[in-house]
């Protein structure tokens, strides 16, 4: 996970706003692929049998605690209830016929660095400040596939043997609309890139919104070829020199320095899917990493 971002986008309907002050409250059943946080339940019975779970959603709402641009600041998720929910861990993965959900952590065209706080309670989005001048201006949006992991412990003898980076895998999201910080959107993937980031493997999934007008066009790195050209490439120029700036080396890529297809990414969901319910049941061992 490298960047994260904060700034307005249009609240039109289906929208749906994640600050307090702006956060629209929505039925259950009334969102077709657009939508705020799932409901909480056990960790035995949502967050283990997640990979067949599809997200039911009644009123959610995400706060904003603190200022902005600082090290206080926090985005929390809530449910009905008022009680604080996890977007990493308390969101399912599978969203029903093929898709996934994927929360926004930073939305296309802006730049302030945004992440989710894997280490603290219920894992709030907070901005990162350390540099005080992190711009990074990327052109989709970005965030990650809630209860999957890359675990640290695991060599991919596919990627040069790197070890997982610690983090939920990633999106690039690359349809058409600019989505808000906090909001959960049902996505297709598409294809997916191997990064190497100072030598741990970072994962980032290509996909596209369900309710994006392109999405039914698209259904694997061929067909974002097609319709979308010129971008696969582009993703992974942007991430391979995004640090050069901060004077860190260029990062590299696996599978061939290019996007591998749509069975790829379904392959590393999956399993990342299955770290991930091992760090839960504490099969593998979390170390710092928050587990509510």
């Amino acid at each position: 996970m490298a960047m994260r971002a904060l700034l307005h986008a249009p609240t039109s309907p289906p929208y749906f706003l994640c600050h307090s002050r702006l956060s629209k409250t929505v039925a259950a059943g009334s969102l077709p692929s657009v939508y705020l946080f799932s409901r909480r339940t056990s960790i035995a019975s949502l967050r283990c049998q997640s990979s067949t779970t599809t997200l039911e959603t009644s009123k959610y709402q995400a706060k904003e605690e603190g200022k902005p641009d600082t090290f206080e600041y926090r985005v929390f998720f809530f449910d009905s209830a008022g009680k604080k929910v996890s977007p990493w861990h308390d969101i399912p993965l599978k969203a029903g016929d093929g898709l996934f959900h994927f929360v926004v952590e930073i939305p296309k065209e802006t730049s302030a660095k945004m992440e989710v706080a894997t280490e603290e309670p219920h894992t709030p989005i907070k901005q990162d400040t350390k540099k005080g001048k992190l711009s990074y201006n990327i052109n989709w949006n970005y965030g990650l596939l809630p209860q999957t992991w890359e675990d640290p412990s695991h060599s991919n003898a596919e990627v040069e043997g790197a070890f997982g980076d610690n983090d939920p895998v990633d999106v690039v999201e690359i349809g058409e609309r600019r989505a808000e910080i906090g909001e959960v959107l049902k996505v297709k993937p598409l294809a997916i890139l191997a990064m190497i980031d100072e030598g741990e493997l970072d994962w980032k999934v290509i996909a596209i919104s369900a309710d994006d007008p392109k999405a039914s066009l698209v259904n694997d790195a061929d067909d974002v070829e097609k319709h979308f050209p010129g971008t696969l490439e582009a993703i992974r120029v942007w991430f391979r020199d995004y640090k050069i700036p901060d004077g860190k080396p260029a990062n590299k890529f696996g599978l061939g320095n290019k996007a591998a297809g749509k069975d790829y990414a379904l392959k590393v969901i999956n399993e990342t899917n299955k770290f991930w319910s091992s760090l839960l049941t504490r099969s593998t061992p979390a170390g710092d990493l928050s587990l509510i």
